[in-house]
């Protein structure tokens, strides 16, 4: 509307000026080179606009030559970048479908259309990978890392492909050199503190831990775990040094930053009573077993109370058991100490409390082991006994160290997998049942002894459901050899 408002405004005006103009002729003379002309004002206006049409019109006309030659490269460049980003498309395509030989051919397509390195040598790079030519892979991050706009990925690259080939020094100075350019990064921390811990740098790994939950890239009840238990290796370390007190401060600290963490009250006691501070030791193991009972605390509570009776030693489990005297945990450890003592009464009243907690009708196996035990101890009833060890083979296992990472069973807790190095993976839990096929009854022609003692004999395999599901049924070896 504003614009349609000016141009008749516009037009206006020039109608004005042609009406004066044509109102008012006048009379123009010029005289040049002997050549004399007289005319109107109207009619040397108009020779003047025709004269400076014509002049427009020449000078586009040179500055169209002029700059033809500039518009024929960039319209050459242009197309060059269009092949090559539609080049660069198709090699991520080829990436994101695994086609590593149709990748390799877009990448090195882009590389001759395109004059932007970070783009094409990251994805000749990735082409590489995908072919299995790591060398090749590694000459473009090499180049990458020695320019400035693609330092990161450069140094990013080599250090997975470094982490791949388990060089774990190589991998944790690029991990540093890419956290130090990027700090900020979630998976270069992650990859950096799993580098720190592999490589015993717990001092390194728990300022990671730290900038990470600063950074909000660690949930803060994980980061004061993580922190726990390398405490508890620097713990394990100073004392493995002769320093006893800095062992003692990092065992505090750890049992501090997450109650119920089992290694670090055992750490802490053991190392109070180095001390000679059994109270403040027997304090450590009673306040854990409120809220987390665990048989290694009773192991540690029988140690502060070495020098004395069994019978004093199951009085200071009964101390300790009657902070959470609900728990199966609690009776089993009450248990274990009076059949030492030779308590059978006590024994036997905890042991049936506590009977009918294993799956089925087959109490747990450490409970089958101690009325085993019981029946023995008490009555000398060796029938009996022997009926209670067959119950607990085919009970549950008794909970260990387990990792959650590859499933393997440790004697003692570890802040890493012995077997797969996955850090703070072990749980105290069931470890995987073993299987049982079969119960074969091996029966003889010949009478006595022997075939007393090879009825109900019943063959294992150690199977877990995954390999069952996998290999199916294993053929049953039996004693003689035989399948």
């Amino acid at each position: 509307m504003i614009r349609a408002v000016w141009f008749l405004i516009l037009v206006a005006l020039i109608s004005l000026a042609a009406a004066v103009v044509a109102d008012n002729p006048g009379a123009v003379s010029l005289e040049w080179l002997g050549y004399k002309v007289d005319t109107s004002i109207g009619v040397l206006l108009a020779v003047v606009f025709l004269i400076s049409v014509c002049l427009a019109i020449v000078f586009r006309v040179w500055f169209y030559i002029r700059n033809a030659p500039k518009r024929v490269g960039k319209a050459r460049r242009d197309w060059r970048r269009e092949r090559g980003y539609k080049a660069l498309t198709q090699g991520m395509v080829a990436i994101a479908a695994g086609d590593a030989q149709e990748a390799r051919r877009q990448a090195r397509k882009a590389e001759n259309l395109l004059a932007e390195p970070p783009l094409t040598m990251l994805l000749s790079a990735q082409a590489a990978q995908m072919s299995g030519d790591d060398k090749a892979a590694s000459k473009f991050f090499e180049k990458m890392s020695e320019r400035k706009d693609t330092k990161y990925l450069g140094i990013h690259g080599m250090l997975n492909q470094a982490i791949q080939e388990g060089d774990k020094d190589v991998a944790l100075d690029l991990a540093e050199q890419a956290n130090d350019l990027n700090p900020k990064t979630d998976n270069v921390s992650k990859a950096l503190f799993e580098l720190q811990v592999q490589s015993g740098n717990w001092e390194e790994a728990e300022e990671t831990v730290r900038k990470a939950v600063k950074d909000k890239h660690l949930d803060t009840d994980i980061g004061r775990r993580r922190r726990a238990v390398i405490l508890y290796q620097r713990s394990a370390e100073a004392e493995s040094n002769g320093k006893l007190s800095d062992a003692l401060n990092f065992a505090k600290r750890a049992n501090n930053l997450v109650p119920g963490f089992v290694p670090a009250a055992v750490r802490t006691s053991r190392l109070l009573q180095g001390a000679g501070k059994r109270r403040k030791a027997a304090s450590v193991i009673e306040e854990i077993w409120v809220t987390n009972p665990h048989p290694q605390l009773v192991d540690v509570m029988e140690e502060l109370s070495s020098g004395v009776g069994a019978q004093e030693k199951m009085r200071s489990v009964e101390k300790l058991a009657s902070y959470n005297k609900d728990h199966e945990e609690s009776h089993l450890a009450i248990a274990k100490s009076a059949l030492v003592a030779e308590m059978w009464t006590e024994a036997r009243q905890h042991l049936e409390a506590i009977a009918q907690t294993g799956s089925g009708d087959v109490p747990a196996a450490r409970i089958c082991r101690y009325m085993a035990e019981l029946e023995e101890g008490e009555n000398h009833d060796v029938e009996a006994s022997r009926e209670w060890l067959k119950k607990a083979a085919v009970a549950e296992p008794d909970s260990a160290w387990n990792c959650s990472h590859c499933s393997q069973v440790m004697a003692e807790w570890e802040p890493l997998c012995n077997h797969c190095e996955s850090f703070d993976t072990l749980e105290w839990r069931t470890p995987p049942r073993v299987t049982r096929l079969a119960s074969v009854d091996l029966e003889t022609s010949n009478q006595g002894s022997a075939s007393e003692e090879g009825a109900g004999e019943t063959i294992d395999i150690e199977a877990n459901s995954e390999t069952n599901s996998e290999t199916g049924p294993q053929p049953i070896e039996r004693p003689d050899g035989g399948s």
